[in-house]
């Protein structure tokens, strides 16, 4: 059965990409193919790689790639990995590198993987199912300071230590084994109404998925990576899905496109403090309304986009 995905920001990313017929390209979530196909019709002179950590998506994208063009490797593995492995296959440029860092669609729709707080599941959020970690061994292991402590970093959610405290006693009578569970445990603990207005499960399901997938330490690790792996004019873009993706890009950004305060002033800046990326864009792109109509977990989205100088 086909899997049910919505391309984010595809036309966007693909004019951001500045697409060459005989160029390389990464894309660093290959998830289920719907920017790696549109990236691979543009290239059939050139290559593209890709990556991802879930088995699923990998041989799904295999599949529907091959009806496009034979010239791509997908490897089953975590961007993070990224400059390894194209140092393996010979490439040390590319092109230009996409990453779209959100969850996809099938993999929140498919219930047992336990992404979802409105799906009942055992309590997964892995994205490589062979990592032995999950959600479950989180929520019943983690001390009450742990869990505070994520739920305000990851979450920003400031009831973390009614909602900690609440995960805590409810365990001392069972192990907490579904996302129901779970979620009526945020509720219980945040009271009905407040629950009903600010949707806190949201914000702590999302802590989950990043602590069980280290998202956050990967992306802060690749970004300057895959800076380096750039050639000159290559592009970097960057779809993130909530502000604490999308500060540490901005900051990483943010880093690589200005002079060096060291050396900021001198009439004569030596290359190695000079600036490596030039943004093109002064703000994120953002999805469309019609884009937002037709998929609202788009409404978040923002795309940033950078050129190698």
């Amino acid at each position: 059965m086909k899997p049910k995905h919505y391309s984010v920001l595809l036309e966007e990313s693909m004019d951001g990409l500045a697409i060459k017929e005989s160029g390389i390209y990464v894309d660093a979530t290959v998830g289920y193919a719907g920017h790696s196909s549109h990236i691979l019709k543009k290239i059939p002179h050139g290559f593209l790689y890709a990556f991802d950590a879930d088995q699923d998506a990998v041989e799904y994208a295999q599949k529907k790639l091959e009806t496009v063009n034979t010239n791509f490797k997908i490897f089953n593995c975590n961007f993070v990995h990224m400059k390894e492995c194209l140092n393996e296959e010979n490439i040390s440029q590319v092109d230009g590198i996409l990453f779209d860092l959100g969850v996809s669609s099938p993999q929140i729709d498919e219930a047992e993987r336990g992404f979802s707080f409105m799906q009942e599941a055992t309590l997964d959020m892995r994205m490589n199912k062979k990592q032995a970690f999950t959600a479950h061994e989180l929520i019943n292991t983690y001390s009450k300071q742990e869990l505070i402590d994520l739920f305000y970093a990851y979450g920003e959610e400031k009831n973390s230590k009614f909602i900690a405290s609440g995960i805590i006693k409810a365990r001392q009578n069972k192990t907490i084994e579904t996302t129901t569970e779970l979620v009526e445990i945020i509720k219980h603990s945040v009271g009905a109404k407040y629950f009903n207005q600010k949707h806190p499960e949201r914000k702590i399901f999302q802590a989950i998925r990043i602590e069980v997938n280290h998202e956050l330490n990967v992306l802060e690790s690749v970004l300057p990576e895959a800076i380096s792996l750039l050639k000159p004019g290559g592009r970097i873009c960057v779809i993130t899905f909530h502000s604490l993706e999308d500060r540490i890009v901005k900051r990483i950004f943010k880093q690589y496109s200005e002079v060096n305060e060291m050396v900021k002033g001198l009439p004569n800046i030596p290359d190695e403090y000079k600036p490596l990326l030039k943004p093109i864009n002064k703000k994120p792109v953002v999805a469309s309304e019609k884009e937002v109509q037709e998929n609202t977990r788009s409404k978040s989205a923002k795309l940033r986009i950078m050129e190698r100088i």
